[in-house]
């Protein structure tokens, strides 16, 4: 082996030691708050002013600050509007882009030598076509921009002050956070990186390099020096099959280095957000009635490539724990380790996910403050770019379950991927396994000790299997938002190892009563549609408030490696683009989805012969 090669494995392995002996440290610190642990839900991925993409083509003026206060409930103004949240947030992160990260807001001065530059005047002008060139250019890093570098410096330093100026110890957490936004040939492959501590480095760009194996670097350079961060990739959904590819950023089949350094650094996966979800797609699962679901499988910047050319393999979630699951067969280890979290990606600094607090151009909005009008709707249901023609969603959120509402707490649950992702709503659930639960533990009042006593939860590996075990169980727990709709379904979905290749399963394993297992098919019966499309309400007389279940593989064969996580859905409620036209007193658009199934997913358990 090439000694460089070597050298740079060993470096490698030191920082994984390092960093899973701080992992250690920090949960055998944790002697305070619940050990059985509370729900949180928050945002770790939100853009404000200082995002070049963000000021430019949303004109977001709103700071770091006004971010985090409008995220805790408290009131912002805004373009001369107050605006507050409905009910805030638990923790946060800004993850303002890092290329060029508050450049462009030195032309709110128009004596700033940029406004008076050539660049700073076209930049000021309103042709669309005209700034999407310069911001390619701006990109490209072949433009000078006057006092880049003192802006960007300032900028950053923005960031960390907001972030600590609005950390509140046990009801509001926030974290020193950017975004790397790689996307080579159009494909994207940006990263969330979110950090630790009170203090960060300046960031790693993309304009250093576009290739992730470069961003772990940085990421594990800093924590041999102590400064702890992960990176959270998102919108695998538009990556063009590279996220999850077979090979690494230089198109070398993927070895157990690459294995190891990915799934130490990248422990976690954003599967939903405003851009769609990288959960799984109907080509892939064509068995899974609910997989055609806020499919987005492009960006804004993407589309040159055509439609048939995107490549929907190693775009999402699920496949990925399928390969995952080769590849550590074939090379001993597994890069596609992680588990799942949610987003929103607003980008107007107004972190919101509720389906009336959005209007379709990837911005949160106050329904109570002025909603866009008929004319500005029509444009955004079949508008190009931006507005992606009405296929956004109003947004994720990250639940976790945490012993307290703390950065360390918090940070220590996204590193033993303990987390779900949902729509946007703040549905609670629960998933655990082991192999000696009793068939009525989840009935018992003291059940989640049991749980956590015998078993591993969401993010978690399986023990070894127990002489005389015959599968695993698993308990599963869900209980409603009060202010969404009640729920559907739980359900199981399986992905197992299956030679050169692998396979999927979808188990209903909680249901509301009334409803019966197909004999045939074995599918559930649909739980039914309340809404009144006409004045966008509908009732909680279908679903239930709370669903829970111990499941047995039926299927199960101790020698086949598996992942199992748990995807819980709602009952059909009305879509934001439904609320909007019905509001605006304009017909509902025709060619988007009416009515939305608001869900989450678990943080998978993976089993491993």
């Amino acid at each position: 082996m090439n000694r460089g090669r070597l050298a740079f494995r060993q470096m490698a392995m030191i920082a994984i030691g390092i960093a899973f002996a701080h992992a250690s440290a920090a949960n055998a610190a944790q002697t305070t708050g619940n050990p059985l642990r509370n729900a949180y839900f928050g945002d770790l991925h939100l853009h404000t002013g200082l995002s070049l993409d963000a000021y430019l083509g949303v004109g977001a003026r709103v700071t770091p600050d006004e971010a985090y206060r409008f995220a805790r409930g408290e009131p912002v103004a805004v373009m001369g509007q107050t605006l507050r949240r409905h009910w805030p947030l638990d923790f946060m992160a800004v993850t303002d882009h890092s290329e060029m990260m508050g450049v462009l807001n030195q032309l709110d001065d128009l004596n700033n030598p940029l406004s008076q530059s050539d660049l700073g005047r076209q930049l000021h002008g309103s042709d669309r076509q005209k700034l999407r060139a310069a911001v390619a250019a701006i990109k490209s890093g072949k433009v000078h921009i006057p006092g880049a570098e003192a802006a960007e410096q300032s900028a950053w330093q923005t960031e960390i002050d907001a972030a600590n100026g609005n950390y509140r110890p046990g009801s509001f957490t926030t974290f020193i956070a950017y975004e790397w936004s790689s996307a080579p040939d159009n494909a994207n492959l940006h990263r969330n990186v979110i950090f630790r501590g009170n203090s960060a480095p300046f960031p790693f760009t993309a304009m250093d390099s576009e290739k992730a194996e470069d961003l772990w670097t940085y990421l594990e350079t800093n924590r041999a020096r102590g400064v702890e961060a992960l990176a959270i990739p998102h919108n695998a959904n538009a990556s063009n099959g590279l996220m999850f590819d077979w090979n690494d950023s230089r198109g070398r089949p993927i070895d157990q280095a690459y294995a190891q350094r990915r799934a130490m650094n990248e422990p976690l996966l954003e599967i939903t957000q405003t851009k769609g979800q990288s959960d799984t797609h109907p080509t892939l699962s064509p068995n899974d009635e609910f997989s055609n679901f806020e499919i987005l499988d492009f960006m804004a910047y993407q589309g040159r490539i055509p439609t048939d050319q995107r490549n929907i393999h190693g775009s999402y979630a699920r496949e990925a724990y399928g390969r995952g699951l080769v590849l550590a067969n074939r090379i001993g280890a597994n890069p596609y380790k992680f588990g799942l979290e949610g987003g929103t990606d607003i980008h107007n600094g107004l972190s919101t996910s509720d389906e009336n607090a959005f209007d379709g151009i990837i911005r949160g909005i106050d329904p109570d403050v002025n909603p866009p009008s008929a004319d500005v709707l029509r444009a955004n249901f079949n508008g190009e770019g931006i507005s992606f023609g009405g296929l956004a969603g109003s947004g994720g959120l990250t639940g976790v379950w945490a012993e307290q509402n703390t950065r360390e707490s918090i940070y220590d649950v996204l590193r033993r991927k303990e987390t779900f992702a949902t729509t946007g709503t703040r549905l609670h659930f629960r998933l655990f396994g082991g192999w000696t639960y009793a068939r009525d533990t989840i009935n018992r009042k003291d059940w989640l000790r049991d749980a956590y006593g015998l078993g591993v939860p969401m993010g978690g590996d399986l023990p070894a299997k127990p002489k005389g075990a015959k599968a695993p169980r698993f308990l599963v727990w869900a209980v409603k938002d009060p202010t969404s709709g009640n729920l559907d379904r739980a359900q199981i979905v399986k992905v197992w190892l299956n030679g050169d290749s692998y396979k999927e399963a979808v188990f209903d394993v909680a249901w509301t009563k009334g409803r019966k297992p197909d004999p045939k098919t074995g599918k559930i019966a649909p739980v039914g549609n309340t809404v009144d499309v006409n004045t966008a309400a509908y009732a909680n007389t279908i679903g239930a408030t709370e669903l829970h279940a111990m499941w047995q593989d039926p299927q199960f064969d101790p020698k086949v490696p598996a992942v199992y996580y748990l995807r819980v859905l709602e009952i059909p409620t009305p879509r934001w683009s439904t609320l909007l036209a019905v509001r605006a007193g304009m017909p509902v658009p025709a060619n988007l989805p009416a009515t939305i199934q608001e869900r989450g997913w678990s943080s998978p358990i993976w089993y491993t012969p």
